[in-house]
């Protein structure tokens, strides 16, 4: 079984706009980042608990998401395991990017 294989991938609809909760380990909150619309172009705004790191994530993905889908996305990010290398935290991001890129492949869509 791979190692961070508990992480997971969660969409909830809040009317037009879009919640996304990724989460493994030790879950909890350690960075929420809400990208939305404005004047044709997508802003994040980004709260992060201190001392986490899931906001150098959250972000980019928010951001990205917004975009593609062309929505209000927040992502919420909570991902925790003890003493992990370099190596880890990058087999972590790829995992949670893979993850991303699946739900957005599917294109998904919340309707009022």
């Amino acid at each position: 079984m791979e190692r961070f294989a508990d992480i997971t991938f969660q969409e909830i609809c809040v009317g037009r706009d879009l919640l996304l909760i990724i989460s493994g380990g030790d879950r909890h909150i350690g960075a929420s980042s809400t990208a939305y619309w404005e004047h044709g172009l997508v802003q994040v705004q980004t709260s992060a608990v201190p001392g986490h790191k899931e906001h150098l994530l959250s972000e980019e993905l928010a951001l990205r998401a917004a975009a593609e889908l062309g929505l209000t996305v927040t992502l919420v990010m909570g991902i925790h395991y003890d003493q992990l290398s370099r190596t880890e935290i990058a087999c972590i991001t790829r995992r949670v990017k893979r993850l991303v890129d699946d739900y957005l492949s599917q294109k998904a869509e919340c309707k009022v």
